[in-house]
């Protein structure tokens, strides 16, 4: 990399705001008041992301007289809901490829209800009138290395023999440059209905207000301290009161599970991503992107990429860090050494973009366990339910968690808690320093297989073998 170039692609950062730019946002909705009384009710709710949101919403949607407490640690939609890429995919499982590897025996009946949540995202935006940009154009997992574009033909073959190729058109060079022109593409597969575009902060703020709507108690800048059994339910303690509820659903992903056995399951893995200006007519017409789509590419460290309402394109992925010891901290949301080599690879997927600059560059904690996709149980003589792990996934998966966590405190056998996929977890991270030993070595050893035509060393077959992982 010429330190020319590099200086080029750096002064594209000079006015680059270190805050995410779905917050930055002036309709953010005020917070609500922290709680300062004591409370009770059937249902309380840690975590106001997604995975909480939506288990306060389907909770008073399936009997509105349930009475529902929400209670966030700082504001809704403060953290991974409102900090991602935007991409609300149909997938439960990581992707198909995790999906089948994990569990082939289920994966038709996962596709099927992966379709299903995501169908009923997209009617719960129409529903409560969530003004979320909602786009469902869909997905490209594009090749930019010779080897990416037969492994992309030979896995829209393999699926198309299982039958799960519905709506999933491979395309040639030519045909992923008619959809978006990039030099480095070389293939494609075009998943046309299982990805929707969103704007991840104003789903937050918008199920929020849906909640509120039907009667969801909602306390911000209220952490949940401490969760202990209380007479026939639990009690969580905040700053200022207690909560005594008779079911506690957590939804705190990478936050300290308030169930201490579960913190082994999870580790933070730090993402980042960059927000261009928008575009001008002639900049978006150089590169094409009639159709909107969503796109990756195939690479171990790769990159998602979208446009935006206003025609911004966001940029992100390829680093992924872990801090030692698995800590949650402020000062790593910025990176600028990160946010430099992305913009890099930026200019070097879309050199016709040259004189672009960047508004906003940000980045946050994801909650990653070992098989990439959510999982999911109870404790407490079944009065707490808890769900975590969707390794940044989890813009459309956690509707369907939320919904796993209400069937599990109801006690009912349902298809979702019949999966193998609900039934059994992960295995846990190992404690320091042997997590950070083994992530290192796997991170070095996917760069490695990226920059050799994909070939995977010793380590990361036996990896494989074990059913673990770690992605960028």
């Amino acid at each position: 990399m010429a330190p020319g170039a590099m200086s080029q692609w750096t002064r594209s950062l000079s006015e680059a705001q270190p805050v995410p730019y779905w917050l930055d946002d002036p309709g953010r909705p005020r917070p609500e008041p922290a709680l300062t009384t004591s409370e009770t009710c059937d249902l309380l709710v840690v975590g106001g992301g997604y995975s909480g949101l939506w288990t306060a919403l389907i909770a008073k949607e399936r009997d509105p007289r349930r009475d529902v407490v929400l209670v966030e640690g700082r504001e809704v939609g403060w953290a991974a809901s409102g900090r991602n890429g935007g991409f609300c995919a149909a997938s439960l499982t990581h992707g198909l490829p995790n999906g089948l590897a994990r569990w082939p025996d289920e994966i038709h009946k996962l596709q099927e209800l992966g379709t299903r949540n995501l169908d009923a995202i997209q009617a719960a935006v129409a529903r409560h009138s969530i003004d979320c940009d909602f786009e469902r154009t869909g997905e490209i997992d594009v090749a930019t290395e010779p080897y990416q574009a037969a492994e992309l033909r030979a896995w829209h073959e393999e699926m198309s023999r299982r039958g799960l190729a519905e709506d999933v058109e491979y395309l040639d060079a030519e045909a992923v440059r008619e959809q978006l022109n990039s030099p480095t593409f070389q293939a494609g597969l075009w998943d046309r209905r299982g990805v929707a575009m969103l704007h991840p902060a104003k789903l937050a703020w918008g199920l929020k207000r849906a909640c509120v709507e039907l009667g969801v108690r909602v306390y911000e800048h209220t952490p949940a301290l401490t969760l202990k059994p209380y007479g026939t339910g639990m009690t969580v303690r905040t700053p200022y009161a207690r909560v005594r509820a008779r079911q506690v659903a957590l939804g705190t992903n990478i936050f300290p599970n308030l169930v201490r056995r579960v913190r082994s399951y999870t580790v933070p893995v730090y993402d980042y991503a960059l927000m261009t200006e928008p575009l001008t007519p002639a900049q978006l017409a150089s590169i094409g992107w009639k159709n909107r789509q969503g796109l990756g590419d195939s690479a171990n460290q790769f990159h998602y990429f979208r446009l935006s309402a206003d025609n911004r394109v966001l940029w992100g992925g390829y680093d992924a860090i872990y801090p030692y010891g698995g800590r949650v901290r402020a000062e790593y949301d910025d990176r600028p050494a990160t946010y430099a080599k992305l913009a890099g690879h930026f200019f070097t997927c879309f050199p016709q973009l040259e004189g672009v600059r960047f508004t906003h560059a940000w980045g946050g904690a994801i909650d990653t366990c070992s098989r990439f996709s959510a999982f999911f149980g109870t404790a407490h003589q079944q009065k707490v339910a808890y769900a975590a792990g969707y390794t940044g996934l989890g813009v459309g998966a956690t509707r369907f968690g939320a919904e796993v966590m209400l069937d599990l405190l109801s006690g009912e056998r349902t298809e979702r808690t019949e999966l193998q996929m609900v039934r059994k977890k992960p295995l846990p991270f190992p404690p320091e320093p042997f997590a950070w030993t083994g992530i290192a070595l796997t991170k070095w050893s996917l760069a490695r297989a990226d920059a050799q035509g994909g070939r995977r060393n010793l380590w990361l077959r036996a990896m494989d073998r074990l059913g673990l992982g770690f992605d960028s």
